[in-house]
């Protein structure tokens, strides 16, 4: 038998603990408790810039209140009199850098609340109330009139406040529902009881909030599809409504104009192409970037775009390889699970995003892959324009898979890997996919998801399930995005429970010899449209004294000192590298950083210590 029992039983979970957390903070965070000034504060939507904005990060009034009808009350309940203190936004209660440190239970609701001064707006002038992602639920109140309600914790939304606000001081309200586990709704790794793979859960805000003023005929939204073989770039812009001229032009890294087009809006959806003559193409050594800049009206917005092609393509061996601008390139990739320990899922500061990337670059990667978590957009903008490749996961929920189902079996039995079905409402409660509302807003937000971040040149594949946690319809659901975005490859399933959908075998081998695997629907690679990649492995542990949260460890394979560590990695990977002739088109080594009980990162948690440096 081909697997490490040995391995098995000593990386085998246990129920999470509920230990107390050590304290970690990261050289920004440390910063950012001396002087709250230092909050986030860079414009956060780089892909649609204006220059009249406000940011609202920073103290807020919070209240965290009983409620024992939370899921239901959160829409329309009153705001409390009384006031528990104050929270440094974007940072959630659950976060040390909030200054809070409370957990919001499922019975509790969440209260914000900040004035915020004005001055009187122009009568054509809008003003629109940004967040970047509150988890999970939320009521948004202006001087006590209800401005919009929004429901999903990973995606941005936003309201315009025109009419409810007035000259001078405003009062800015927001209520906050989050049920964590005890709901099925989308949550990634996080968890009430957090422990092992399961992480301290975090609600409310978690990234910025800001406010910017628009003419009332504004550009709403823009989506860019630049074509490297068609020397072409296709615009969809969206506008508040018809009537203005819409000048859009291209600008390369210089700031020069290298092509242009104007024209009237009839409709508030607007087509626009223009021709570029052998566009600069962007790669991970090169990555060359164009700007854009959209006049509509009086609404003057900045974005950017690059062209690339990314694919799966056969070489000339006949083996599928995934192909950056039709070259193959072998991916070699880290997962980032994007958590840091006094922000949570909230980065300290810009500088600290930039620092994971280019420790990951400098390490010899070049792809990160974002798992189960959609980040904050200047992440993307930073691999965008450092050249580093993602791999984007859609955010796993529904109820908690059974762990013989999702676990046990496929780790013990390599081929359960394509036995278990996903098609039937039986074999759905298995994978914790048995709530009818939880499908339909997977399959709602998988969709926004793509829409959201397809404008990223960074982005190379979208991931669609993970370890069967809440999978249903994988290979129909990789078609329905497909139909969104047909320009990059999909993993329908990674790790496990294969339905022969997307454009790669992606198995997680963390107890198995390193081996190219055939593709169970087609058999030899030469014979499949998917490319073989490893979507997880490695997983070795090493807890470095002063820098891990916990006194237990949970990984695979621990080692006690950073050079006995390092040598077995630089054996695990050249193992690795050595397939590349057997059909491997890449991995993802687990991980970029530890986190919590994790301690198997190329980094410790608070990134103090780069233990490949």
């Amino acid at each position: 038998m081909d697997l490490d029992l040995k391995r098995v039983l000593s990386a085998r979970p246990g129920e999470p603990e509920d230990v107390k957390l050590t304290p970690l903070t990261t050289a920004w965070g440390e910063a950012l408790a001396q002087d709250a000034s230092k909050v986030p504060h860079e414009y956060p939507r780089p892909r649609m810039e204006r220059t009249q904005w406000t940011c609202l990060n920073g103290w807020w009034d919070y209240a965290i209140v009983e409620s024992d009808a939370a899921d239901q009350q959160w829409r329309h309940v009153r705001p409390p009199h009384v006031w528990d203190g104050r929270i440094l936004v974007p940072f959630s209660p659950e976060a040390a850098l909030s200054g809070v440190g409370r957990v919001l239970q499922p019975l509790q609701l969440l209260w914000y609340r900040r004035s915020i001064e004005l001055e009187e707006l122009n009568a054509d002038a809008r003003l629109l109330l940004n967040f970047g992602a509150v988890d999970y639920a939320c009521a948004c109140y202006v001087n006590g009139t209800q401005v919009g309600t929004h429901v999903g914790g990973y995606l941005p939304f936003c309201f315009d406040i025109t009419d409810a606000v007035r000259l001078g001081d405003n009062t800015l309200e927001l209520c906050v529902y989050d049920p964590s586990e005890h709901g099925t709704q989308l949550r990634g790794k996080q968890r009430l009881r957090r422990g092992n793979m399961w992480y301290t859960p975090q609600s409310g805000i978690w990234q910025t909030v800001w406010t910017e003023v628009v003419p009332t005929s504004h550009v709403t939204s823009i989506d860019v599809h630049p074509s490297l073989d068609d020397e072409s770039l296709g615009l969809v812009v969206t506008t508040s409504r018809a009537g203005e001229e819409l000048v859009v032009e291209l600008l390369d890294a210089g700031g020069d104009v290298v092509a242009s087009r104007s024209c009237v809006a009839n409709e508030s959806r607007m087509f626009v192409n223009l021709q570029v003559s052998e566009p600069h193409a962007w790669n991970v050594n090169d990555p060359y970037l164009y700007g854009l800049r959209l006049t509509y009206g009086t609404d003057e917005v900045r974005s950017y775009c690059a062209f690339r092609t990314v694919g799966v393509e056969k070489d000339a061996d006949g083996i599928p390889r995934f192909c950056l601008n039709h070259e193959p390139l072998f991916v070699r990739g880290l997962l980032d699970q994007g958590y840091w320990p006094d922000g949570l899922m909230t980065a300290p500061s810009d500088e600290a995003l930039v620092h994971d990337i280019t420790t990951a670059r400098d390490a010899g990667f070049n792809m990160l892959r974002k798992h189960i978590k959609v980040e904050q957009e200047r992440w993307y903008w930073h691999c965008d324009r450092l050249g580093m490749l993602v791999w984007q996961d859609m955010v796993s929920g529904g109820g908690i898979p059974g762990e013989w189902t999702s676990a046990n079996i496929p780790t013990l039995f390599r081929r359960s890997w394509t036995m278990h079905a996903d098609e039937t409402p039986r074999s759905w409660n298995g994978l914790g996919a048995g709530d009818a509302a939880y499908r339909e807003e997977w399959q709602a937000t998988a969709q926004q998801t793509v829409r959201y971040l397809d404008g990223h040149p960074c982005i190379a594949t979208w991931v669609v399930f993970n370890e069967s946690w809440g999978q249903f319809l994988s290979k129909q659901n990789t078609q329905m995005l497909r139909a969104i975005d047909p320009t990059r490859p999909y993993v329908a399933t990674s790790g496990w429970y294969d339905r022969g959908g997307g454009d790669y075998v992606a198995v997680h081998n963390y107890f198995r010899s390193m081996r190219v695997y055939k593709d169970p629907r087609k058999g030899l690679f030469k014979d499949s449209r998917r490319a073989f990649m490893l979507g997880e492995f490695g997983g070795l542990t090493c807890p470095v004294e002063g820098h891990t949260s916990v006194p237990t460890v949970y990984g695979y394979d621990t080692y006690q000192d950073i050079p006995t560590w390092r040598a077995a990695l630089d054996t695990l990977l050249a193992q690795v590298d050595a397939l590349r002739d057997q059909g491997l088109s890449g991995f993802v080594y687990t991980q970029i950083a530890d986190v919590e009980e994790e301690t198997n990162g190329i980094m410790t948690y608070d990134r103090r210590i780069n233990k490949l440096a």
